[in-house]
C-alpha cells in the first residue's frame, strides 16, 4: 500500500509535541493568509479593478 500524505496511521504515531507544533504552524500560516487577504481589499477603490488599486510591490 502506498503512503498517502494524510495517512491516518502516520498521524496516530505522532507525539504530543509534534501535534502541537503542527497546529501552531497551521494557525500561523492561516493568520498570514488572512492578513494578505485583508491587505488586498483594505485599500481597494470602488469600481476599479484590483490591479490598479494595489500599491507597487
Amino acid at each position: 500500500m502506498t503512503k498517502r500524505i494524510g495517512n491516518k496511521d502516520e498521524a496516530q504515531h505522532r507525539g504530543k509535541a509534534e501535534k502541537k507544533d503542527i497546529k501552531r504552524t497551521n494557525k500561523a500560516r492561516e493568520v498570514i493568509k488572512q492578513a494578505i487577504a485583508k491587505a488586498k481589499y483594505r485599500n481597494q477603490i470602488k469600481n476599479q479593478p484590483m490591479e490598479m488599486s494595489l500599491p507597487p510591490a
